[in-house]
């Protein structure tokens, strides 16, 4: 069994036809794609409601960090051969039906097999500023869960190579994130007092 994690971004539908967005961390085993969204999440339910998701890799890490402050609303296009979309920033998308459904009682393990795949532009490498922002934004997603000093250590960490490498999404992106931050440390101060 391959416990790698790959970051990608998950699209799905929901019962009433609204996209949902959502960055997660994947695995592939056996020529398909797993995923273990958490109980509650749209994703889950779009899922296993609809049998169906759409991955797409994307480098553009304002979606990102745009998911996980808020920001949800990335422009996409109809998936080819599901019911469904993918985001029109991806580099490349597979078109996914839901194999098999392990419930859990925190993370239900999904199997899905491709349908389609499809590219859409080439690579041009790796940049740590996209990795930082990628980092940052798991770090957001978890701030109520990890103490704040981890949270300013592993932030200033990755601020360096913000800022010996982004170019001007991976700042807009980044400032999202401080924006998180410095609002979860103000309420946080603000509860404590």
């Amino acid at each position: 069994m391959n416990d790698q994690i790959f970051e990608a971004v998950v699209t799905t539908v929901s019962s009433a036809g609204s996209p949902h967005v959502a960055p997660m961390g994947v695995r592939y085993q056996s020529g398909r794609v797993v995923l273990m969204p958490f109980k509650p999440s749209a994703t889950l339910d779009n899922i296993l409601g609809s049998g169906h998701a759409v991955l797409n890799i994307v480098v553009d890490g304002r979606v990102f960090a745009g998911c996980v402050t808020g920001r949800r609303d990335w422009a996409t296009l109809p998936a080819e051969r599901i019911p469904g979309v993918r985001l029109a920033c991806a580099l490349s998308h597979v078109e996914l039906r839901l194999a098999e459904h392990l419930d859990e009682p925190q993370r239900p393990v999904l199997h899905l097999e491709r349908v389609h795949e499809a590219t859409h532009s080439t690579f041009a490498g790796m940049n740590r500023a996209q990795a930082a922002v990628v980092e940052g934004a798991v770090l957001v997603s978890r701030l109520h869960m990890l103490p704040p000093e981890k949270i300013e250590r592993e932030m200033a960490y990755l601020q360096i190579a913000i800022d010996k490498t982004a170019g001007a999404g991976e700042r807009e992106a980044w400032g999202w994130l401080r924006e998180a931050v410095e609002r979860h440390q103000a309420r946080a101060a603000e509860a404590a007092r």
